[in-house]
């Protein structure tokens, strides 16, 4: 392989003036939303890249959520499978996974907006987890709406929340996954969009969430950059993250985008297979449609109708994608490709028992599909993105891979 080193890369600019990535992303919602979205762009552009606002958020980054998270070597992979091997460990982040980032950044964003309550939601719970967290430092109640299955297979992050001081509220209505659970957070904003401020969690739903979620996630990206010149002395071939909506993926991948001589790879859930309604995996299986306000690829059937899906993964639960992935995929900047439940439990055994970490299952899909690439091209330098750990996993893997080992 090459070794790419390069200066610092340039900010890519999009999304547009009408919050388009290319063709996808816009705003398609209720009339009763578009006041509060406009009050949310207009705070972006005020606020976001504000020195002051940035000092704050930048402040409780490093003293608060515990950033820089470390840039680790993976000695046994690498011998493993025959290339270097190099992790970034938002699993080390407050709270357990990447997402405290934009928690803390949207947060501080709806003080600024005058906001009084929060809500979100959430799917394997770690955006819950972190915005309850969040919401306690800064002192703003917390709402989180998370879909009934998930509240079953994610319970010890349901019970984290509750301590954390937030309501939770199990959706049983819809696919009662992260679809049904965005969708009930949306019916509670429009309710209240003045006084209520709803803090997405992922890179998906109407402008300017896409936006907003990608700059508060670059911070991974960027330590990641600087990291691996510092370690390596030189950029990694192939930077691979997980894919779901798509936000720890965009931020790792991001910082790199000017890079040429990098590779991005990222793993959606491929699930029990390819059938429709067998996996998670809207960029591989996908047509272009609107969800949740924003146009972009999703699981549809021939007649429109979004259908359900399937992951041993929560977090990856989900119909669509992010648009910017969506535009990434189709300008041919970013390859994904999918890896299933029975690939991504043994990724994640493999890397919990030769290097001792335990990755959420989320980020076991990045693993698989950083394990295959390494198949096909030896001695590469591979940076994945380890997006959270696996203690909150412990319930699926209890009836899993550790019920296999107790056979």
């Amino acid at each position: 392989m090459s070794s790419p080193r390069r200066a610092a890369a340039e900010p890519v600019t999009l999304p547009d003036g009408k919050g388009r990535f290319g063709a996808f992303g816009g705003r398609y919602v209720p009339e009763t939303l578009v006041p509060a979205l406009d009050r949310l762009q207009a705070g972006i552009e005020t606020h976001l890249h504000h020195p002051d606002f940035q000092a704050e958020f930048l402040h409780e980054l490093k003293t608060w959520v515990g950033r820089p998270t470390a840039l680790s070597h993976a000695p046994a992979l690498a011998k493993r499978w025959g290339a270097q091997v190099w992790l970034k460990r938002e699993d080390l982040a407050h709270t357990g996974a990447h997402k405290i980032n934009n928690a803390v950044g949207q947060t501080l964003l709806a003080k600024r907006l005058g906001a009084k309550r929060i809500i979100a939601e959430t799917g394997a719970g770690q955006h819950g987890v972190a915005s309850a967290a969040a919401a306690a430092r800064l002192g703003m109640p917390c709402t989180v709406y998370m879909g009934a299955v998930d509240v079953q297979r994610q319970a010890p992050n349901v019970d984290r929340m509750k301590l954390l001081g937030a309501t939770v509220v199990a959706v049983t209505g819809g696919d009662q996954t992260l679809r049904a659970a965005i969708d009930e957070a949306l019916r509670d904003w429009v309710s209240d969009p003045d006084g209520t401020y709803y803090s997405l969690g992922s890179a998906v739903g109407p402008h300017p969430y896409p936006y907003l979620v990608r700059e508060l996630q670059s911070v991974i990206g960027r330590e990641a950059r600087a990291q691996m010149l510092e370690a390596a002395g030189r950029l990694p071939d192939v930077a691979v993250a997980c894919v779901g909506g798509g936000s720890n993926a965009i931020g790792l991948f991001h910082p790199f985008l000017a890079d040429a001589g990098v590779q991005l790879l990222g793993v959606e859930a491929g699930g029990r297979g390819a059938g429709l309604g067998d996996n998670a995996a809207s960029l591989t299986y996908g047509t272009p449609g609107v969800l949740q306000g924003s146009y972009t690829l999703i699981l549809q059937d021939a007649f429109g109708q979004v259908r359900e899906t399937h992951s041993v993964s929560a977090g990856l639960d989900y119909s669509g994608v992010g648009p910017e992935h969506a535009y990434l995929m189709h300008s041919g900047r970013v390859s994904y490709e999918s890896a299933t439940d029975s690939e991504s439990l043994d990724a994640l055994a493999e890397c919990a028992k030769y290097e001792g970490i335990l990755p959420a299952i989320e980020s076991a899909h990045a693993f698989a599909g950083a394990r295959r690439f390494a198949e096909k091209n030896p001695g590469a330098h591979i940076l994945i993105g380890c997006s959270g750990r696996g203690d909150k996993d412990m319930p699926i893997l209890q009836n899993t891979l550790l019920k296999a080992l107790h056979r």
